[in-house]
This record gives C-alpha cells, structure tokens and sequence, in this order.
C-alpha cells in the first residue's frame, strides 16, 4: 500500500508544488519580514504560473487514492483557468498594496493556501476530499476578507463571511451525513451506481439539499448571497477581485463534478425534473431575478459588481441545469469569459483612484471618457459583455448555457433569464452613460499603474476579439466536460 502511494504521487505533484512553495515562501517572509512583499509576489506568481505548465503536462486521465482525487480533462481546464485568475489578481494587487500600505507578506502566501484549497476541490472525487478542499480554502478567504485590521469595513466583511461559512459548512457536513447514512458511500462514482435509476429516498433529497446549499454559498447564489455585497464592498479591493474570480470557478467546477458523478442518474417522480434539477433551477432563477433588480439601485460600485455577480452565477446554473454535456460545455465557457470580464472590471475599480485616496462611487466616473479615455473604452468594453451585447464575450457565454437548457427543454427558465438579461442591462448602460456623457465634477483620476494597463489590456483583448479565437476554447470546454461523461 505504502508503495502504491508513492507510486501515485507524480499525480498531484501541482498540488505537492504550491503547499511546498507556500511553506518555502512562508519561511523567508518570516525571516525577510515586510521588506519581502514584492519578492514574495513576484515568487507567488512564478509558482503560480510553473504549477500551470506542470498541470497541462501531468498524466492523461487519472486517478490518485481510489479516486479520492480525480485529474481529467476538465480538473486540468478548471485549475488552469482558476490559476490564471488568481495570477492576475496578484499582479492587480501591488501598486494597491504598496500605497494603501498593505504590503504584508502574508497576502501572496495566504492566497497560495486558498488556491491549494481550490486545486483539491476541482479534483475532488469523494465528499472527505470535498469538504477538506473546501475549508482549506475558505479558511484562507476568512483572513483575507479581514485583512486590513485598521479598516473597520474589512474587519467586519471578514467576520460576516466567517460566520456565514461556519453555517455553510455545517449545512453541508448534515448533507453529506445524510447522503452517507442513506447509501453507505462517500464516493461520486459510489453513490451514482447506488442511485442509479432510482426515485431517491426522503432522506437522500434532504441531503442533496443541503449538500448543493452549502456548495451555492461558495458561489453566493440565492438564497446563499447574503455575504456578498458587504464582503465586496469591505474588503481590500484586489482580495474582492479574488473573491469575484478564482474561488467561483473552483466551486462551480465542484458543483459540476458532484451533480454529473454523483447526483445525475438520479430520475424524478412521474416524469418531474431530477430533485437536483429541481434545487438549481430554483436558484437560478431566484439569482438572476434578485441580481437583476437588487443592482438598479446600487450606487457603490463594488456593491454593484456583487449584486451583477449573482446574477451572472444564475445564469451559470442555467447551463448546468440541462445536466448535458453540452450544459457542461456552457458553464466551463461561462466561467471563463466571466473571470475575464470580472478581472478586466476590477482592474478599472482599482484604477479609481484620485490624490485623496481610492473612490468607489459610479457618480464618481462622470466625465471619465475625456480625462482617462483608455480606462472608459475597456471598462465601456466590459459593461457591454456583462450585458450580453454582441459581439462582446459574455454574448456568446450566454448563448451556449441558455442554448443547452432549451435542447433539455428548460425553455422557461431561459425565458425567465432573457427577461433578467434585459432588466440588467439598465445598470450597466448607466455606467457607460455616466462615463461618456455626464459632465466631470472632481479631481481627475491618477494615471494607471503599468500592472494595472496590462490587466486591463489583456481582458479588453478577450473580451472584444473573442470571436476570433471562441471556436478553439469551444473545443477545449468540449473536450473538458466530454471527459465527465
């Protein structure tokens, strides 16, 4: 056995990297001290950007510790897409670090440990793995959300999500106690060959239940978003980029994998949709809905982001629902437009930045398309993928989810979400309106940091010239959500 288990190791040897890499870099930041916080940046995103190369280039297809971890094509397409996020967040984070006085150490080495979290939680193929994954990582997040102890917002956004997570979690620990004590299994592929074909019992509902509620926290869709627009809105901006970026993917990729290896044989009663069908579809309605309204009256920029980031879940769970292959295909193409468009957008909140310090309110923006005509152009860019507006990105992440759901016959439900498209649409045009024709009333921003430009740049580029280059990650999310089935 003991050989066996080193025999596995080269397959988690990305993981291997970044918790070795943590600890390495722990150690000199402690003997370094404050000194060492670009270094230990600059060495985080070197890491970050290795384990990306090692994961595209680890084993075809495997499968470590009796499938307690599970590396296929869709693990390697999630965790390069969760690291990439997280690599830009970092490169956002230093100029705002370095003059909001937040340089620490601990920043790059937390978000190391969150990210080693969200790399178990992609593979993971058991709930023991789940839910390790899932609190390793939102340990990490509770710290961050808290990081800036002078600021009584960021202090209060972390205590509101610790305690909003501390209930998440015990929700899905009385799901996976259910589930198990129902079926005698913890593996995905277990309970799907125990569940197969099958009207579940009460009890297994119930646990289905509170398994996907304390997965949909992570996610922050309703009736789980409580936590969202106050932690966006108190935490340091670059840690609320994260927050928006990374760890959605990592736990929409796990909601994917336990729904398709776990839950989907199940069938519903006298023909009714699946009881996990049922859960999400619920969500996602009730996501897209309350995103779509709850912003209109949003005058803080990061709350509105929060509240557009509801949405934009809803309409993730739009895709899933189908429980297709081509659903899957849709919300892997969804996340990754959706942390381009998040990522280019945060990186402009950043940028809002005048001699007085950093300003979050819309009105704010006005007159910007004549002081900072390049910040307006790309953050103009994004608003309109955010809106679905063709030939912008996030038209055609819409298209393929909304597109799987109505093949599966969930017309209503795209119905339902076309109508929040719409309504949504007010919020973001009055941004641009505000940036393009109000006229300017304060100080002038100050010039963007170069890593600040290179964010913006690159997401701009995505985002506008995604139809050049969409049939080829079309493809890829083919191929990483054919590899569930």
């Amino acid at each position: 056995m003991h050989t066996d288990l080193m025999a596995q190791l080269p397959l988690i040897f990305p993981e291997l990297l970044i918790v070795i890499g943590a600890l390495v870099l722990l150690l000199i930041g402690v003997y370094s001290g404050a000194r060492s916080y670009v270094t230990i940046t600059g060495l985080s995103i070197a890491l970050l950007i290795a384990t990306i190369f090692v994961i595209i280039l680890s084993p075809k297809d495997s499968a470590f510790a009796t499938n307690a971890l599970i590396i296929d094509d869709f693990a390697r397409f999630m965790k390069v897409l969760m690291l990439a996020g997280a690599i830009f967040t970092l490169i956002m984070s230093v100029g705002f670090a370095r003059s909001d006085k937040l340089a620490k150490f601990e920043y790059p080495i937390l978000m190391l440990f969150a990210v080693l979290g969200m790399m178990l939680m992609i593979s993971a193929g058991n709930m023991l793995t789940l839910y390790m994954g899932l609190e390793l990582h939102s340990l990490a997040l509770y710290v961050l959300a808290a990081f800036n102890r002078d600021n009584v917002k960021s202090s209060e956004a972390g205590l509101k999500y610790f305690v909003l997570g501390a209930l998440s979690s015990g929700m899905l620990l009385y799901g996976i106690s259910l589930i198990y004590g129902f079926t005698g299994q913890i593996g995905f592929h277990e309970l799907a060959s125990v569940l197969n074909g099958q009207v579940p019992q009460l009890g297994i509902i119930f646990g289905i239940v509170f398994v996907l509620a304390g997965l949909a926290f992570k996610i922050s869709v309703v009736p789980f978003h409580m936590w969202t627009p106050d932690v966006y809105e108190g935490a340091p901006t670059p840690i609320t980029a994260f927050f928006a970026s990374a760890p959605k993917v990592a736990a929409m990729a796990l909601i994917i994998r336990v729904i398709v290896e776990a839950f989907l044989p199940l069938s519903g009663m006298h023909g009714a949709l699946a009881a996990w069908q049922q859960i999400l579809v619920f969500m996602s309605i009730a996501s897209m809905v309350l995103g779509a309204f709850a912003a209109i009256g949003q005058t803080n920029i990061k709350r509105l982001m929060a509240y557009s980031s509801i949405s934009h879940m809803g309409y993730a769970l739009v895709g899933l629902s189908a429980g297709t292959s081509f659903g899957i295909t849709g919300v892997i193409l969804y996340m990754t437009v959706y942390v381009a468009m998040i990522l280019g957008s945060f990186a402009f909140i950043l940028g809002m930045r005048t001699r007085d310090g950093n300003v979050e309110n819309i009105y704010d923006l006005a007159g910007l398309a004549k002081s900072r005509p390049f910040m307006a152009s790309i953050m103009t860019i994004m608003l309109f993928s955010l809106a679905s507006v063709p030939p912008m990105a996030g038209f055609f992440a819409k298209w393929y989810a909304f597109s799987a759901a109505v093949y599966a016959g969930l017309v209503p439900l795209v119905v339902v979400g076309m109508i929040a498209s719409v309504i949504s649409a007010f919020y973001y045009l009055r941004v641009i309106k505000i940036m393009w024709f109000d006229e300017a009333q304060q100080s002038l921003f100050l010039p963007l940091t170069g890593e600040l430009k290179f964010v913006l740049t690159i997401s701009g580029i995505f985002v506008l010239f995604y139809v050049f280059f969409g049939s080829c990650l079309f493809q890829l999310a083919e191929k990483a959500a054919a590899s569930l089935f």
